[in-house]
């Protein structure tokens, strides 16, 4: 095993255990997107969140993820899990739930997007370490077509509840 590679293991195992963002079951049920009290209608937070299994293997996860105002538009605020599975799995929540906060709806969607096509080349594409982060650790998961959903299930699963988050203050994401 190379450098590189005990380096991108070492990184997941760590995320497998300390699992950050995975505290959903500790916080109140998502709210219904109007605002909070004190909240004005700029300081507004929207939510969805989205349950996934991967019935191969039995991987869980439920994640809520939250929009809010952020300069110009709209960014995550948080993204919050729960879940249940290998360390792929939840590595790749725990990756995903810290590097989120701050990007746009159409940055996270794009993101979404590299990582799936990522994962399904099979090892042929390389990670783009720039926009990927952390996550680019998972890329050699792509040579195990059985361990592919294990990785994207947290990503399967902020793509949804961005689209619920989305729906609920009236906005189609572009496409």
């Amino acid at each position: 095993m190379s450098g590189l590679d005990s380096l991108y293991q070492q990184l997941i195992l760590e995320h497998s255990k300390a699992r950050s963002g995975g505290d959903l079951a500790k916080l109140p049920a998502a709210g219904t997107g109007a605002p909070a009290t004190g909240q004005s209608r700029t300081e507004q937070s929207y939510t969805g969140q989205s349950h996934q299994l991967n019935p191969i293997c039995g991987d869980e996860i439920t994640l809520r993820l939250s929009l809010g105002t952020a300069g110009d538009g709209q960014a995550v605020t948080e993204i919050h899990w729960d879940g249940d599975g290998c360390a792929i799995s939840m590595a790749s929540a725990s990756i995903l739930s810290e590097m989120a906060p701050g990007m746009s709806p159409g940055v996270l969607r794009h993101t979404i997007d590299h990582f799936r096509e990522l994962m399904r080349s099979r090892g042929k594409l390389e990670a783009d370490e720039e926009l990927l982060q952390d996550a680019a650790a998972l890329a050699g998961v792509a040579k195990y077509p059985a361990r592919v959903k294990c990785a994207m299930l947290a990503w399967v699963a902020a793509e949804d509840a961005l689209r619920q988050a989305e729906a609920s203050q009236g906005v189609s994401p572009a496409l």
